[in-house]
């Protein structure tokens, strides 16, 4: 009932209302997390480690992201496998998951502190260091370092907290975290002197802090409970949180190889410059940091109205799709035009806040850096915004693209090409190249994403939107018996099969009437249920398939499945009904197969397909549905070893018919 009235909502409440609902919250999340990778800086800067320390603290920015990448990915992924065992009253797996995720980043974050450990010196060379800046930045990643543990832990358990019902708790988690990092970094750093290693001491204590409350939650958490058993790895459940966080740990990947690119051009060209490797490094860093604020509001924005694009999507209510992305779009706009406004009229005042310093070459960069690095923000708000965008409407393959032609096919050759451009041209001016590369993939990706996204609306244009319809299909009360479960090859007449079944068994048959009640309980589309797996692109299949509105679907059909198995005796074909009802007494699993030949022959006979066509249509369908309960399952779709019965259908559909029911008869 509870997700019932939320997807009447999320279809019908006024838009603006949904937005401003959904996208605070994360927006002031998301903020938060923020200050975790500013405030030292800031603090770093108006001390009397100037720019140099503020060049160290950017060179360990992005290990951290690296570990932090592991930490969401596992995080993430966990929060959503809760969310869909929510869906499905699931208190078995969503514990074990959930456990293993925590044992998995522990021994991560171990193994992550011992490889840095011993390589700390030549890491930090790598990511651009330099012989003043070294010391400083190996006495700050030093007391970081050793604190891993907490800081990834934190990351994934916050991920989690936030599934399990309670945004509260995990915003006062991070907040305290910040707070008391704002409190000590004065007082370290400035009062006792401690230096970059106040700084240090001041994260570390305000991440531990926040590790401290998000673990104390784990003790009277609401929809699940952990036990000693649920931290012994469950590897089968646990691979499926992987794929449902794998975006996140890509979107946070590319986060790390831009910034390491970036840092080794500007280490190599600004030791050529007129500014030296240090302070380009440390100008950069503010920047990053700077860029990554303006970027986190709009990523809360895009996010807050992820549920509201997901659910409408899939019931193809396309002008509230429309007009969410509208919306959207606005705010995002108004974020990108006011910090460009900014960063142009008067990048000193975001300078200052970092420390105004007295060298004239760093206040010099400082400022060419923000006019022209960050000239075309808005368009990159426009990008990260279509990214999110596609994903919640179920295209992760527009979604990539769009991600990656930013950041990867564009921004990190440009930034490897125009600096040595500008240096053939006149010595000493590759550092200032280096500058150009982030509007330049700025053009380059705002043209694809506006192409993508033109695309997309055209291609739902002429997509119908739903009708609703006064059919209303019902699940069948049967008496208490066999529950078969059909899993059958394209073109091997597995439907008809299960249908002659049916009736030797006097039962009924759940076929598309499966899907057609899963949109009732749901509120999506039932031609969106239906097609799952021909929506699915060959391309990032399993990415797709864990989307949030395709998970939603599936979700609604996992409990229809349940509802079915509960009424009593019946036959179900397909959407890996084997595997929902593993738990069920009294289940048949069939799996139905053909030599191709015998297949193609079938799929002409009943599309009217060429032979061409038929063998393309096989194999488009087969590996759809391998995917599919792959996602579902994590087990091998046909593997014989998962089935009571694995039939050649060649045999003739009612011969496979009478081995089914006879095998019935004989558990009688």
């Amino acid at each position: 009932m509870e997700q019932t009235n939320q997807n009447r909502m999320l279809g019908e409440e006024k838009i603006s209302k949904l937005l401003v609902k959904f996208s605070i919250p994360c927006i002031l999340s998301l903020l938060i997390s923020a200050l975790y990778n500013i405030v030292d800086q800031i603090f770093v800067g108006n001390s009397a480690l100037g720019y140099l320390g503020n060049a160290a603290t950017g060179i360990v920015f992005p290990i951290l992201i690296i570990a932090q990448a592991f930490a969401w990915c596992i995080g993430d992924g966990s929060a959503a496998y809760l969310s869909i065992c929510q869906g499905k009253g699931d208190t078995q797996n969503s514990h074990r998951c959930i456990g293993t995720g925590i044992t998995v980043t522990l021994i991560l974050s171990i193994v992550m502190l011992a490889l840095c450990a011993v390589w700390r010196e030549p890491l930090l060379r790598l990511f651009g260091a330099s012989d003043q800046t070294i010391g400083m930045a190996v006495e700050y990643f030093t007391i970081v370092l050793c604190f891993f543990p907490a800081f990834m832990l934190m990351n994934m358990m916050n991920a989690v907290i936030r599934a399990d019902g309670s945004p509260g708790v995990s915003m006062a988690s991070m907040s305290l975290g910040a707070v008391l990092n704002i409190i000590l970094d004065p007082v370290f750093i400035f009062v006792l002197n401690w230096g970059i290693a106040g700084a240090a001491w001041a994260t570390v204590i305000g991440q531990t802090a926040s590790f401290l409350v998000s673990a104390l939650y784990f003790f009277r958490t609401k929809s699940f409970r952990l036990t000693r058993k649920s931290f012994v790895p469950h590897f089968k459940i646990f691979s499926n949180a992987l794929k449902l966080g794998a975006s996140s740990f890509i979107t946070q990947m590319s986060i790390v190889v831009i910034s390491l690119v970036c840092n080794i051009m500007l280490a190599k060209y600004g030791a050529l410059s007129v500014y030296g490797q240090d302070i380009p490094i440390s100008v950069i860093s503010i920047e990053t940091k700077v860029f990554t604020i303006v970027i986190n509001i709009v990523v809360g924005i895009v996010l807050g109205g992820q549920p509201i694009l997901g659910y409408n999507f899939g019931a193809k209510k396309y002008h509230r799709v429309r007009e969410t992305y509208r919306a959207v779009l606005t705010a995002t706009l108004a974020v990108g035009i006011v910090s460009t406004l900014i960063f142009e009229l008067c990048p000193q005042a975001i300078i200052n806040i970092f420390g105004s310093g007295s060298d004239a070459l760093y206040l010099e960069y400082a400022q060419c850096t923000f006019r022209v690095f960050l000239s075309l923000v808005t368009f990159t708000c426009f990008i990260k915004m279509s990214s999110i965008f596609f994903q919640a409407v179920g295209k992760p393959v527009m979604a990539v693209i769009a991600s990656l032609t930013r950041d990867i096919i564009c921004f990190v050759p440009l930034v490897i090409l125009l600096p040595s451009v500008f240096e053939q041209n006149e010595a000493g001016s590759g550092i200032n190249g280096l500058l150009f590369a982030a509007p330049a993939a700025d053009i380059i990706g705002m043209v694809v994403a506006v192409c993508l996204t033109v695309r997309y609306f055209r291609m739902m244009g002429a997509g119908k939107e739903s009708e609703q319809t006064t059919e209303n299909v019902v699940i069948r009360p049967s008496h208490p018996g066999v529950i078969v479960t059909i899993a059958r090859e394209h073109g091997s007449c597995g439907k008809r099969i299960a249908q002659l079944v049916a009736q030797r068994m006097g039962v009924a048959c759940y076929y598309k009437e499966m899907t057609a009640l899963a949109a009732q309980e749901s509120g999506l589309d039932r031609q969106f249920v239906s097609d799952l797996n021909e929506n699915a692109p060959e391309l990032l299949r399993s990415l797709y398939l864990s989307t949030s509105v395709v998970q939603q679907a599936i979700v609604a059909q996992e409990q229809i499945i349940r509802k079915i198995a509960e009424s009593g005796s019946c036959v179900i074909v397909g959407r890996a009904a084997d595997h929902v009802l593993s738990d069920y007494p009294d289940v048949v699993r069939v799996f139905i197969y053909a030599p191709k030949e015998y297949r193609i022959k079938k799929v002409m006979e009943m599309y009217g397909d060429t032979e061409e066509a038929g063998r393309k249509s096989i194999a488009r369908s087969d590996a759809a549905r391998a995917a599919y309960y792959h996602n579902i399952s994590g087990g091998m779709w046909g593997d014989p070893h998962s089935y009571h019965l694995c039939i050649d259908s060649s045999c003739g559909a009612d011969a496979a018919a009478s081995v089914i029911f006879n095998y019935i008869k004989l558990l009688k």
